[in-house]
Parts: C-alpha cells; structure tokens; sequence
C-alpha cells in the first residue's frame, strides 16, 4: 500500500486484503540469524500475515544493508515491518533514531512511554513527518509484569492527585499522544478487556501461543492485531500453524 497513507491506515488494509491480524515476530534463534532464512520465512508465511516484528536482538547482529534487504523482501510481499526496539530517550536521539530506522525501511517503531508526554508527543509527530508509525507499550506479556507496569503511581497537580496503575498512566500518554498502536498482553485477558474499553487506539498483543495465550479470546477481550513468534518459528508445518491460528481467531 503506499506509503502515502497513514500507519494505521495501511496496516488495517493490508490486515483485511488477507484476512489476517498475526504479525510475525522474528525472535528466531541464533542459528537461523541469516538474511536467507528469513526471506524464505517471508515467502512463504505472507498470506497469513499483515506485517512482521524485527526484534532488537536481531537488528543488531546485521549490517543497514542487510536490513535494508530483508525490510524490501517484507515489502515485496504486501507486509509491514515493526521495529521493535522500545525507543525512549531524549528527543534528538529518538529523532536521530527514528531517522536511521526510517532509513533502513521500517514502517513502524516500538516505543517505552516511560520516556512521558512531552516526549512522546515529540516522538510521535516526528515519526509521522516520516511516514512512520508508533506503537506505545502499555502492558506487556510477561508474568510478573504487575511489578512494573501495575506499580501504583501519584498522577496529577498537587491539588488533584490520585494513585493509578504506571499502565493507566501509559495509556493517558497514549491517548494524548496520537500513536498509532498500543502493546497490551494477550496474557492479561482482564487487563487486556479494561484497556480496549476505554481507548480506540488499536491494540497489538504479544503473548499468544508459547506464553499461553489464547487468540480467540485475546481478540474478544479486544486485541486488532496479535503478536506472535515462537510458537509459529518452532512448529514443523509453519504454514498448518498460522492457518490453525487463523481458524482459531474466527476473523
């Protein structure tokens, strides 16, 4: 789709043009860290997805040039690719970042908010001046992510002080902040139905499959798109999984 259009515009078209909301995420194993491998992944993966997930253990071991090439082979193939490197920094390094990510062919980064609003109003509208998209973390998959992103915070002016979860807090930032997704784990499934009811940003979830989360009832709880890697890298018939998955879903 042309790059023209927003983010989210294009991931949502190329989403419903093949009837799929499962992002691939490449958190492939070191032995299988090579350009080939990935782009007969690609190939052969891309009708059943809408866009693929580069990790940051994965952006590191290779070249611009390399991920410049693979960044083309995902676009060939009508798909989207995620930076997942949860940038927060000060505004010229997220600028400077952003522009080298642009650079080597990413559509979108991920974010930590934990960077605040003023930040990540910078970030966001620099992004978009790129034709990049932002997706913010809110609350991730990981089991004991209470201990950080359920942290009771103070929120507000002196005479208007409340405690609320750091994760609401994350998604004020987010509301206020015009990103084009959010991370809400597919493992949180009360958390997950919370947050979908009281924002319109669509909502990426992580945590499906090896981390037993289940894809149907993530998307009832509100999930637009699903997250997941292991369970599709590791399966012996890749294609069989994500068609199974697909199935599960009830798209």
């Amino acid at each position: 789709m042309n790059k023209l259009y927003p983010y989210r515009e294009r991931i949502k078209k190329i989403s419903a043009d093949n009837n799929s909301s499962i992002i691939l995420a490449l958190d492939i194993e070191t032995r299988y860290q090579n350009q080939k491998y990935i782009e007969r992944l690609v190939e052969n993966l891309h009708p059943f997805l809408c866009a693929v997930k580069i990790n940051f253990h994965l952006i590191l071991p290779f070249g611009k040039k390399e991920i410049q090439k693979i960044n083309r082979v995902i676009h060939t193939f009508g798909l989207l690719s995620i930076a997942d490197i949860k940038l927060n920094d000060i505004s010229n390094t997220n600028h400077v970042t952003l522009q080298i990510l642009h650079s080597m062919g990413f559509d979108s980064v991920i974010v930590n908010p934990i960077i605040g609003q003023k930040q990540l109003n910078s970030l966001v509208d620099f992004a978009h001046k790129l034709g990049m998209g932002v997706i913010s973390l809110v609350y991730m998959s990981h089991e004991n992510v209470s201990e950080g992103y359920g942290l009771n915070m103070v929120d507000g002016k002196p005479s208007h002080r409340k405690f609320l979860p750091l994760f609401e807090i994350f998604l004020k930032y987010a509301n206020k902040s015009n990103v084009d997704g959010i991370v809400v784990g597919a493992t949180h499934l009360k958390t997950l139905k919370h947050i979908s009811s009281v924002t319109s940003i669509p909502i990426y979830s992580p945590g499906v499959g090896t981390q037993g989360g289940n894809p149907k009832l993530a998307i009832a709880s509100g999930s637009n798109y699903l997250i997941i890697g292991r369970s599709i890298l590791r399966s012996k018939d890749q294609q069989k999984t994500l068609s199974n998955l697909l199935r599960k879903k009830e798209l």
